[in-house]
C-alpha cells in the first residue's frame, strides 16, 4: 500500500482566520504558493466582478424588519472585503454620510414615506438602476463568501486526498472459464 502524502500545516487556527480575512493567504502562509494564489484570484475576482455589476450597492448589512439583507451572510465569508458594509451600516443608522459614495451602505429605508410611496424607497432604485444585474451581483458576491468557506476549510483541515482504487490491488479475473457460445 501507498502511503498518503503528508503536508504541513503550519497552525491551522491562525491559518483559517488568514484564510478568513483575505482568500487564500491562510494557504500563502502555509506555503501552499498555487492554491492561495487560485484561491485569491478566483474567489476575489467572482467577488469585485459581482460587486461591480450590482453597482456596488449588493453588498450591505441590514437586518431590519422593512429591510433584512440575508444575503449578506453569506457575502461575509469573503472577509475583509465585506466589512465595509458593517461600518456603513453603523454610520447611516447614526445619522451620518455612508463613505465612498454610498458604496455598501444600506439602503434610506423610511416606513412612513413607503406606505405612501410603495416602491419607491431607494433600494427599488437601485434594482432599476442595475435592472436585473443587481440580483446576478448579489448572486456572485454569495458565491464567493460560500467559496471561501470551503477554502477556509482546506486551511483548517488540509487538502482531502483521494483514497487508493482498491480494484488496482486484485489480480484480473481469469477468463479461461467456460465461454458462451
Amino acid at each position: 500500500m501507498t502511503e498518503e502524502p503528508q503536508i504541513e500545516l503550519k497552525r491551522p487556527g491562525f491559518a483559517a482566520l488568514l484564510a478568513w480575512l483575505w482568500p487564500g493567504a491562510g494557504h500563502l502562509y502555509q506555503g501552499r504558493t498555487a492554491k492561495g494564489v487560485l484561491y485569491m484570484v478566483c474567489i476575489l475576482g467572482t467577488y469585485f466582478y459581482g460587486l461591480v455589476i450590482g453597482q456596488g450597492h449588493v453588498v450591505y448589512a441590514s437586518l431590519r424588519p422593512e429591510d433584512r439583507r440575508l444575503p449578506y451572510l453569506c457575502q461575509v465569508g469573503v472577509g475583509l472585503p465585506a466589512l465595509p458594509a458593517l461600518l456603513q451600516t453603523r454610520r447611516v443608522r447614526n445619522g451620518q454620510e455612508p463613505w465612498f459614495g454610498g458604496m455598501m451602505a444600506p439602503p434610506y429605508v423610511n416606513p412612513d414615506l413607503e406606505r405612501i410611496h410603495r416602491g419607491q424607497d431607494e433600494l427599488s432604485q437601485w434594482h432599476a438602476a442595475a435592472g436585473g444585474k443587481f440580483e446576478l451581483g448579489t448572486l456572485f458576491t454569495m458565491v464567493a463568501g460560500l467559496l471561501n468557506v470551503l477554502a477556509i476549510y482546506d486551511a483548517f483541515a488540509g487538502p482531502v486526498v483521494a483514497a487508493p482504487d482498491e480494484k488496482q490491488d486484485r489480480p484480473p479475473p481469469d477468463d479461461s472459464g467456460p465461454s458462451k457460445q
